[in-house]
């Protein structure tokens, strides 16, 4: 899948140990007046931003918040985005779960104490296996409503009774406005109850609630809907 390759991707790009063998990291110091340094901060910020959906900010604005923050960058961030990239170092290198950390901190006390987290719960349905990060993906930006419902019914035996998308409520199968909308396509069901969507936008992510050919509910992970 996407993960996968965007993993393969960033191993493939990494130097072999013997280009870095004998290389010593050395710590620097951030400083506000070095165009580097806010370069730098100004994209990592940038691309949180982004994922978040918040207003990007440039050099300038970066240099006026980084002069007002430098304590927190010092202590407890830092501590925390160290030990979340030691987690990341053990994901690309594909470790099993027992060499993973949660980690707990109170630098007042101070205190640290970690623990190995537990595989997430999983649940059984039509021969699938689906946990709290699972998702179903549907690649089909000009299908219509009929035929999502379809997909679901044909593809992973689920009557779905229920779509949102946020607060939006996409389908109801108890609506007589959603069996009126079944030949329309789901992209324009989507604009036509409010939802907005940002011209680079890719994926849209709805919540189903559905229910199995005998009739019983079925807790179903969310749905990753392609708008490309």
């Amino acid at each position: 899948g996407g993960r996968e390759d965007s993993l393969g991707q960033m191993r493939a790009g990494l130097p072999s140990a013997d280009r870095v063998k004998g290389i010593e990291l050395v710590g620097l110091e951030f400083e506000k007046d070095n165009d580097m340094h806010i370069d730098f901060v100004t994209a990592c910020s940038n691309l949180r931003a982004t994922n978040y959906r918040i207003s990007p900010s440039n050099q300038h604005q970066t240099k006026l918040i980084a002069g007002k923050i430098m304590p927190a960058i010092a202590t407890t961030t830092s501590m925390v985005a160290g030990l979340v990239c030691l987690e990341m170092y053990k994901l690309v290198q594909g470790k099993p779960l027992d060499q993973f950390k949660n980690g707990f901190a109170n630098l007042a006390l101070p205190f640290w104490g970690f623990s190995e987290p537990i595989e997430a719960p999983c649940r059984e349905h039509n021969g699938e296996t689906w946990n709290l990060w699972s998702r179903l993906d549907l690649n089909d930006s000009q299908i219509t409503l009929e035929g999502f419902l379809k997909h679901f019914e044909v593809k992973h035996k689920l009557e779905l009774t229920m779509v949102s998308c946020g607060v939006s409520i996409v389908y109801s199968m108890f609506s007589s406005k959603s069996k009126a909308r079944m030949q329309d396509k789901l992209i324009d069901i989507i604009k036509e109850v409010g939802i907005d969507i940002t011209p680079d936008q890719k994926y849209l992510r709805f919540e189903i609630c559905a229910s199995d050919q005998d009739g019983e509910e079925v807790d179903a992970p969310s749905v990753r809907f392609s708008l490309k």
